[in-house]
């Protein structure tokens, strides 16, 4: 069950007492942005980026979704609404470990929780299989995909498969969650914004390290038919930081798990020095 405490504009309330009028862009057209994270102990993990990614999709959409006054998006004002929160629910409490939501549309923030997926650890040791590809999900350069947007219907109704996503001309994009990264020719590659693909925060932060385990971490066009060549594959977002693909289209990838879960301490390791 999720914790029925929120926060609208920072002000503490329960879920039952929002008001739709409030959100009815958001609610009736998508008009607005989200992004995801992860909570440790009470800690909001990579806060400053998820804002960051947040203020940059309102800026690129200024006259379709009206953007909250910008005091309610700095982090500081941010980590007291969470502070608040979890303080006000005994469900919670200081210490929560679990996912925060921030939800921005018709000029308001609207922070919401809930735990962590209860089958995260089964995922870190033993990863998910990849067996099926959406082909032609997605346009080249189609710019709202690098959007968090609260129209986010095709990637929910495609989460049950989790297949991988394609372009029209049958390079990788993304999977409906996550983002990718496929160990080959020597380096770490995950496709380019172009593909298109989100920002994800965790593939972000793997960029700016520029080496996991060794590998070079780059950005580039990735074919799909060069997943038969992949030696290891893992999957990203920020929630899970990284889990392993043991089989990928029908290929056995035993390294998988391993490279994921050095991508996971090098991820939990940033999360800490960045605070």
């Amino acid at each position: 069950m999720h914790p029925q405490t929120v926060s609208v504009d920072g002000v503490v309330q329960r879920w039952e007492d929002l008001r739709l009028h409030d959100f009815s862009q958001g609610f009736f057209f998508g008009a607005g942005f989200f992004t995801t994270f992860r909570i440790d102990a009470g800690q909001p993990r990579f806060l400053a980026r998820h804002l960051s990614r947040l203020r940059s999709s309102l800026d690129a959409f200024p006259t379709a979704v009206r953007a909250p006054v910008p005091s309610l998006l700095r982090e500081d004002a941010v980590r007291e609404a969470l502070r608040r929160c979890l303080t006000a629910d005994a469900a919670m409490g200081p210490r929560f470990t679990g996912v925060g939501k921030l939800a921005v549309s018709d000029g308001h923030v609207l922070c919401t929780f809930r735990p962590l997926p209860p089958e995260l650890e089964a995922l870190h040791q033993k990863g998910r299989e990849l067996e099926g590809v959406e082909a032609g999900t997605y346009r080249r350069a189609e710019r709202t995909v690098n959007h968090k947007g609260l129209a986010w219907f095709r990637q929910h109704a495609l989460l049950p498969w989790m297949p991988v996503l394609t372009n029209e001309a049958e390079e990788v994009c993304e999977l409906p969650t996550a983002n990718l990264f496929v160990q080959l020719d020597g380096a770490l590659v995950t496709p380019p914004l172009s593909a298109p693909c989100l920002p994800g925060i965790a593939r972000a932060v793997l960029l700016a390290m520029a080496s996991v385990d060794g590998l070079p971490v780059v950005e580039r066009v990735l074919p799909l038919a060069d997943l038969s060549r992949a030696q290891a594959c893992f999957y990203s977002n920020a929630v899970a930081l990284a889990v392993g693909v043991p089989r990928l289209l029908g290929r056995e990838l035993p390294d998988s798990l391993r490279l994921a879960e050095r991508a996971r301490a090098a991820l939990e390791a940033r999360a800490i020095r960045e605070g």
